[in-house]
């Protein structure tokens, strides 16, 4: 619980140095804090994914690993963005391979109307913007959504004690990705970088806690 509790503090440190570094434009700070602070999410969950023969940790690790590459190409001079789309979708796959492990794959129209609507509405938005990203952009929103609808599913049903937290967390990615979609296709609206890092991050916190709620490691 403490080292939770300290990581969680590091990471709170690292994300405003982040976002501090960039509102002010400053790059090197940047390529440090950025990926030092998904590292530190890494961090949480790492001890419990090699100390647990359940894979649901070790599936969340994978796919922060795979996110941590995501970060690493979208922040690179050069336009790295479809490297970087393809990192997030591997890191989803992983996400939804976790999510489905307590109840296999369920198709609960109670929650998945309401993401086909924000897909719908999201992409209407974008499309006419994208051009040649066409195709691997969709192919993101279409994983992404089935993550976060088979997280909501779990918590729907109750499935273990981690999965509220897993819910909130892949909701709060579809808002991130969301925003930086709308960001970078439609153009930069006022506090962009604020609501982009900062959902994502506590997305990626809330998934990696929700596997240490779902082994007890911590209270529910």
């Amino acid at each position: 619980m403490r080292i939770w509790q300290l990581l969680s503090l590091a990471l709170a440190v690292a994300f405003v140095l982040l976002l501090r570094a960039e509102i002010t434009g400053t790059l090197t700070q940047v390529f440090v804090f950025k990926p030092l602070a998904t590292a530190l999410v890494i961090a949480l969950v790492f001890p419990l994914a090699w100390g647990s023969r359940d894979p649901y940790a070790r599936l969340v690790i994978a796919g922060l690993v795979c996110s941590l590459a995501g970060d690493v190409f979208l922040m690179l001079p050069s336009d790295r963005f479809v490297a970087g789309l393809a990192a997030f979708l591997v890191a989803h796959l992983f996400y939804i391979g976790a999510f489905t492990r307590d109840g296999g794959f369920t198709r609960g129209s109670a929650t998945a109307l309401p993401l086909l609507a924000i897909g719908i509405i999201l992409l209407s938005l974008l499309w006419p913007f994208l051009g040649p990203l066409r195709p691997p952009v969709l192919a993101y929103m279409l994983v992404i959504l089935v993550m976060a609808w088979q997280a909501l599913e779990r918590s729907r049903t109750g499935a273990h004690d981690g999965a509220w937290w897993a819910a909130v967390g892949a909701v709060l990615f579809v808002a991130s990705d969301a925003s930086l979609g709308l960001a970078r296709f439609r153009g930069d609206f006022p506090g962009s970088r604020t609501l982009v890092l900062g959902t994502y991050y506590l997305a990626q916190w809330m998934i990696a806690t929700s596997a240490l709620v779902r082994a007890g490691r911590l209270a529910r």
